[in-house]
């Protein structure tokens, strides 16, 4: 198992090329330390920069909504749209909160539901396989999940050195151990050893072990495989885990896994996956991350791009 040592500081992160990276988290912690309904605003407001200097990202979460929501008129769209922004400015306090907050800030703002789901599997002897998605509280959900049952997950290094120590140290807090991102024999290892191990199966992942299954409105969703190949082949069973975020603090949703699953049918086990995705969407849609080119990867690589 190819578990991530933690990176040790370095003098060098002193040096003025990285004063840049210390003076944005400095102050983005130092805004993170105020009361939570003051930076919920904030967030709003690193929304709307978001907004103006980040337009091939707001062009590809419209696009994304469009091609999901074909039946709502444009001003449905958009309000999502605006939402959505709101909330991945947002999503940039709370990778800070979830890093670097104190354990008893994290917890008075958290719930966990569905958690019973967890231990069921847990008092069977056997792995938990928890299918995230890619909600934008995301981070804050893994340090407060780290809670109720530290969790193992990949770990894709970042490839700059002081980002990179700053990340894996704010990812490691409340959770077990990380596991290199290629290290399927590691996940493997975890899942029998009973561990809460996570995985995010709704991305675009290429065409390397993929299928072509609908997500929402597009017939044709490049989904990958991996959930199969982990389900099928550990001593483990599945849930799934979502963040929802509100005024009020933040949920923790455990969805129970599917029925009859998996089926033997890998294609239609995957796009199993993918309605459930949809249902857990649903719930807080503004709070999915649009920005990413979740349809990129089409069935036949001549046909144009979804984004052109």
């Amino acid at each position: 198992m190819k578990i991530i040592e933690a990176p040790k500081f370095e003098w060098r992160f002193l040096a003025p090329k990285f004063w840049p990276i210390w003076f944005g988290f400095c102050l983005l912690y130092m805004l993170t330390c105020l009361p939570y309904p003051l930076v919920r605003k904030i967030g709003a407001g690193l929304g709307k920069l978001l907004a103006l200097f980040g337009k091939k990202r707001i062009a590809i979460a419209r696009r994304n909504i469009e091609l999901c929501f074909p039946d709502w008129d444009k001003a449905r769209q958009e309000r999502l749209l605006k939402d959505n922004i709101t909330a991945s400015g947002m999503a940039i306090l709370e990778t800070v909160m979830g890093w670097w907050w104190p354990d008893w800030r994290v917890k008075k703002l958290l719930t966990v539901e569905g958690f019973e789901h967890v231990e069921a599997i847990k008092a069977k002897g056997k792995g938990v396989f928890g299918m995230a998605i890619h909600c934008l509280s995301l981070e804050f959900a893994c340090r407060g999940l780290g809670f109720y049952q530290p969790c193992v997950a990949f770990y894709r290094k970042h490839d700059n050195d002081l980002m990179e120590y700053l990340q894996y140290h704010g990812r490691a807090r409340s959770n077990k151990y990380m596991i290199h991102k290629r290290d399927v024999k590691g996940m493997f290892q975890a899942l029998d050893e009973g561990e809460l191990s996570l995985y995010l199966p709704d991305q675009d992942y290429g065409r390397n072990k993929t299928v072509f299954v609908p997500f929402f409105n597009v017939p044709d969703t490049s989904t990958t495989l991996g959930s199969m190949l982990f389900l099928n082949n550990s001593d483990c069973e599945s849930v799934f885990i979502q963040s929802i975020s509100s005024k009020e603090g933040y949920k923790i949703k455990i969805w129970p896994g599917l029925e009859n699953f998996p089926s033997g049918d890998d294609e239609a086990d995957v796009a199993r996956i993918n309605k459930r995705v949809e249902e857990m969407v649903m719930l807080a849609p503004e709070q999915y991350l649009w920005m990413h080119k979740r349809f990129k990867t089409r069935p036949d690589p001549k046909t144009p791009s979804l984004y052109s």
